[in-house]
């Protein structure tokens, strides 16, 4: 069969996450309309194993967006990054609009350009693209010579996300199967629920307080009808910690209601979930806490 890594690399926001999700038919990358959502390189696995030619097991690495760090944190995610592109079989690259002097865009292009991994050009959001301007965009890339394919995608609808995945299956060698076929992430079901709880933060805040939170989960404990799970939010100032609670409690509720429901269609059981806001000043410019919050190793 074919197999290999795919890494998925692009500016934060334009649809790393949701194209793995479509692609994998299962959410195991949050997703939110606020840029760096990834902070982490979530492994996705696809596997079609049919005793066909066609049989491929593809691990797709959706990377955190590449931006100019502000912080430790910013600097450990846009190092991740940089370093999943010289570690796969081939890269994906996806834009959602045209190509301006001295956007991220550029930056990322400059990274890749002399990198000799077979690269893919996914040209995201097309649904929200007049066809002229996909055209240009099209064309702008196609020039430069960088890539061997080029796809236009609407990865929140799966628009041509079978196409794509034939085109990168055929880049691939002939492999083993990493991984057993039933098997989506190599992520443990804990991070996928504190990325989650992570998820709904971000929806119910606005500004910055969504960048300085970070989630612990503080005890897990797995029943065949139900699961109890203790969370902590972190975050980086007393203020904010108001903000997150809400006014008599009513958007930690809300956050815990909507995880709780998440959680529960993931692990096909009643959640018991008790969230706890926390203050832990400046956390993102402390290796000892990225670390501590997994982001990071010692």
């Amino acid at each position: 069969m074919k197999s290999g890594f795919i890494g998925i690399i692009g500016r934060p926001n334009v649809g790393k996450s949701t194209l793995m999700n479509a692609i994998l038919g299962e959410k195991i990358a949050i997703t939110t309309n606020k840029p760096q959502t990834t902070r982490n390189a979530i492994r996705g696995i696809y596997t079609k194993h049919e005793g066909g030619p066609d049989d491929c097991q593809l691990i797709f690495i959706d990377t955190p967006g590449i931006h100019k760090p502000k912080n430790k944190l910013g600097s450990y995610m846009t190092d991740m990054a940089k370093t999943t592109m010289n570690e796969v079989e081939a890269i994906i690259f996806i834009v959602d609009g045209p190509l301006k002097d001295g956007s991220g865009d550029a930056y990322i292009l400059d990274m890749i350009r002399n990198v000799k991994t077979p690269k893919i050009l996914v040209i995201n959001k097309i649904d929200k693209l007049d066809p002229e301007t996909y055209r240009n965009i099209y064309e702008t890339y196609e020039n430069m010579k960088v890539f061997d394919e080029i796809f236009g995608t609407a990865a929140i609808e799966g628009k041509n996300v079978d196409v794509l995945l034939k085109a990168i299956s055929k880049m691939m060698p002939e492999g083993p199967m990493f991984f057993p076929e039933d098997m989506v992430t190599d992520h443990p079901e804990r991070f996928i629920v504190s990325e989650l709880i992570r998820e709904k933060v971000l929806m119910y805040l606005q500004d910055e307080v969504p960048h300085g939170v970070a989630i612990e989960i503080e005890s897990y404990k797995e029943g065949p009808r139900l699961t109890s799970i203790g969370a902590v939010i972190y975050c980086e100032r007393k203020s904010h910690k108001g903000i997150i609670i809400g006014k008599e409690g009513k958007k930690l509720k809300g956050i815990g209601k909507s995880a709780r429901e998440e959680i529960e269609a993931l692990l096909g059981t009643k959640v018991f979930l008790e969230l706890y806001v926390k203050v832990k000043e400046n956390w993102r410019d402390s290796d000892f806490a990225i670390s501590n919050f997994g982001y990071k190793s010692e």
